[in-house]
């Protein structure tokens, strides 16, 4: 199985679980939760500013 991580968080997503959000212009999100896709597509927040988030990049 190919490993996927959390497009916002960071974090890694089990086989299974999570969301894959397409946007028009092909490019592809992979959300762990529905807490990580409502804080970037929903509010349109910035990883970086927020505490929670996994800052390994």
């Amino acid at each position: 199985m190919e490993e996927r991580k959390c497009s916002f968080c960071n974090r890694k997503i089990e086989a299974g679980t999570g969301k894959i959000y397409a946007k028009k212009d092909g490019t592809v999100y992979y959300f762990c939760s529905s807490k990580c896709e409502k804080n970037m597509i929903g509010l349109g927040r910035v990883p970086r500013r927020v505490e929670w988030a996994i800052k390994g990049w």
